[in-house]
C-alpha cells in the first residue's frame, strides 16, 4: 500500500507538471504569434515536449522513478560583475577570473553536452544556464544550441550579449537568453554596479531589433516589490520586446540581509500583484520563484520538479543549497536523481512538505546538513 501511494503522489505530481508545460508552451504560441519564425518554433517544441513526457511516464512507470521535467545547470563559475547579495558568489560558485585561479574544476562542454543528452534521453525538456555568467562560456552554450530537443533558458546579467551571441541566438532558437534586473536604474545599478542598467537595456534593445524572443528576471525584495510589479514597470519592458517576466523572490546570502526577504505580508502582496498583472498584460508570460510552488505541494528541488547541477558536476537539491552526495561526471544523471540524500529531503517535508513562500532549505540550512551527513 506504501508503494502504491507514493506512485500516486508521484503521478499527481506528474500530471501537475506537464499541465505547467502544456499551459506554458501554449501563452508563449500566443506571446510570439506575429514571428513567423519564433511560432513555427514553438509549434515544434510542444510536438518535441509531448514526447518528453511519455519519456517521463515511462520511466515512472518502468522504475517506479519520477523524473523532473527542469534542470537548472550552473555551467560558469567566472563572472564579470560583482553584484551585492549574490548567492552564487556567497556559495562560492562563482567570483572573477583571478579569484578562481586555483579552485575546483569545472566540466568540460564536453561532458555538459552528455548531460544535456543523458537528461533528453529521460524526458527531461527544460535546462535552465546559470552561473557565474553562463554566457562567459561560449563553448558550452555552443554546445547546447546543438541539443535541439531541449530548451536553455540562460539566467544572464545581460552586459555580454554581442553580435556573435545574437547570431547565435537567431540561429538556435532553444537558446533563450533571461536578463537580469532589479527594478529601475538607481535599483539595478545600486546592486549590480555603475551603468549596468544602460547595458542591459541596449542589449533587450539588440534582441527586439532581431525579433528574438527574451525573458527577464527581475530579484524580488521587500524594498522593490511595489516597483517592479507596478504596471508602469511591466510596460516598460513590453515596449522592450520582453515575452516573459521571471520575479525571482530574494534568498539571503546571508542573515544580516534577511531583512529584504519577503515576509508573509509580502508574500500575499506578491501574489495579489502578480494576479493583478496576469489579468493586465495577456500577452506576457508571468513567472514567480519559488512563489509559484505553493501551488504544486511545496518545493520542487531535489529532483520533485529539478535538480541543481553546480559547475564541477555536483547534484544539489537547489542552487540556493550547495550541498550533495553525488557527481554527475561520475554517476550520470539518472543516478544522481536516486540520491539518498535528495530522498532525506523529501522525506522530511523540507522538500514537498508545507510550503508558505521563501526559500525553505535556506531557512533551514542546519537541518539539510544534518540530512547529508547521515550514512555518509
Amino acid at each position: 500500500m506504501h508503494n502504491l501511494s507514493i506512485m500516486a503522489e508521484k503521478l499527481s505530481l506528474d500530471s501537475y507538471l506537464n499541465n505547467s508545460i502544456r499551459n506554458i508552451m501554449s501563452n508563449a504560441y500566443k506571446a510570439v504569434l506575429s514571428n513567423p519564425k519564433e511560432a513555427l518554433f514553438v509549434l515544434k517544441m510542444q510536438r518535441t515536449l509531448l514526447k518528453a513526457e511519455k519519456r517521463r511516464k515511462k520511466v515512472l512507470e518502468n522504475e517506479t522513478l519520477h523524473i523532473p521535467p527542469f534542470l537548472i545547470s550552473s555551467i560558469a563559475t567566472d563572472c564579470n560583475l560583482t553584484c551585492k547579495g549574490c548567492y552564487a558568489r556567497a556559495n562560492d560558485i562563482c567570483g572573477t577570473k583571478k579569484e578562481n585561479t586555483a579552485t575546483k574544476e569545472e566540466l568540460t562542454a564536453e561532458q555538459w553536452k552528455q548531460i544535456f543528452t543523458e537528461a533528453i534521453q529521460m524526458g527531461i525538456s527544460f535546462n535552465l544556464l546559470a552561473g557565474g555568467e553562463p554566457l562567459l562560456r561560449k563553448d558550452i552554450i555552443k554546445a547546447a544550441g546543438e541539443v535541439i530537443d531541449m530548451l536553455f533558458p540562460i539566467f544572464t546579467n545581460g552586459t555580454v550579449i554581442n553580435g556573435m551571441y545574437l547570431d547565435l541566438f537567431s540561429k538556435h532558437l532553444n537558446l533563450i537568453p533571461i536578463l537580469s534586473l532589479e527594478g529601475c536604474q538607481e535599483s539595478t545599478d545600486e546592486r549590480r554596479g555603475k551603468g549596468v542598467f544602460n547595458r542591459v537595456i541596449n542589449s533587450m534593445e539588440s534582441l527586439k531589433e532581431k525579433s528574438l524572443f527574451y525573458e527577464t528576471s527581475i530579484t524580488v525584495t521587500s524594498e522593490n516589490i511595489d516597483s517592479v510589479t507596478s504596471p508602469s514597470y511591466v510596460n516598460l519592458l513590453k515596449n522592450l520586446g520582453c515575452k516573459i517576466i521571471f520575479y525571482v523572490e530574494y534568498v539571503p546570502s546571508d542573515k544580516q540581509t534577511s531583512h529584504l526577504a519577503l515576509d508573509e505580508k509580502g508574500i500575499e502582496k506578491m501574489d495579489l500583484n502578480l494576479e493583478n498583472l496576469r489579468q493586465t498584460f495577456d500577452n506576457i508570460i508571468f513567472f514567480s520563484f519559488p512563489g509559484d510552488e505553493k501551488a504544486m505541494g511545496g518545493c520542487l528541488a531535489a529532483g520533485r520538479g529539478f535538480m541543481h547541477i553546480s559547475p564541477e558536476g555536483k547534484a544539489e537539491a537547489c542552487p540556493f543549497s550547495p550541498y550533495s552526495d553525488r557527481n554527475i561526471a561520475e554517476s550520470g544523471l539518472k543516478e544522481a536523481l536516486k540520491s539518498p540524500f535528495f530522498k532525506r529531503l523529501r522525506d522530511s517535508g523540507l522538500v514537498g512538505g508545507e510550503h508558505t513562500g521563501g526559500c525553505t532549505l535556506f531557512e533551514y540550512e542546519e537541518l539539510v546538513k544534518e540530512l547529508l551527513c547521515i550514512n555518509n
